[in-house]
């Protein structure tokens, strides 16, 4: 088990430390994703999308949504065609968002409110996107498995948007535009 992960790149190297001890497998995977990672937001959301979609089992959407200061926009995702907007608070997306925390919904059918983009559906997990310390979007993964997500699986994904997170936050190339 280890709790940190040296990635190189071009000479240069970035150290992460994490909250708790993760296998080999799991440090190598988020080693990959930085890997997958410019900086520049927009292909940085595709990028990690494309790479937990093929490598996350049994989920049949994997993407984000975007804050506009009033309501959470669709963003880069690998699925179906999803839906465009999800008010604060409604949702799953909206709800997770609203509270600024991560999310896990065993059936879908059971939490009120829930807004169906996808009829196969039954089970997502919602993790908050923080970009310099600023709620901007959320990532959110659905499953056709009823009870798909575990807590190990919010433990890495959380990881892994910070890893995101910290990627974009030190990108210096404001003329693409920002995120925030």
């Amino acid at each position: 088990m280890l709790k940190y992960l040296k990635v190189t790149a071009g000479g240069f190297y970035s150290i992460f430390i994490y909250e708790r001890e993760f296998d080999e497998k799991v440090l190598l995977d988020l080693q990959e994703l930085e890997s997958l990672l410019s900086g520049y937001w927009l292909t940085d959301l595709a990028n990690f999308s494309a790479f937990l979609f093929e490598k996350v089992p049994d989920v049949n959407w994997v993407g984000f949504y975007l804050s506009d200061g009033k309501t959470l926009r669709l963003a880069p995702f690998c699925g179906k065609p999803a839906c465009l907007e999800i008010p604060f608070g409604k949702g799953v997306c909206g709800h997770a968002f609203k509270q600024a925390e991560a999310l896990i919904v065993n059936d879908v059918d059971l939490f009120a409110g829930h807004i169906r983009c996808d009829s196969n559906s039954k089970s997502e997990i919602v993790i908050p996107l923080f970009i310099s310390n600023i709620l901007v979007g959320i990532l959110d993964i659905d499953s056709p498995k009823v009870a798909r997500f575990t807590e190990e699986d919010k433990i890495f994904l959380t990881e892994a948007v910070q890893v995101l997170s910290q990627k974009i936050s030190s990108y210096s190339g404001a003329k693409y535009g920002s995120i925030s």
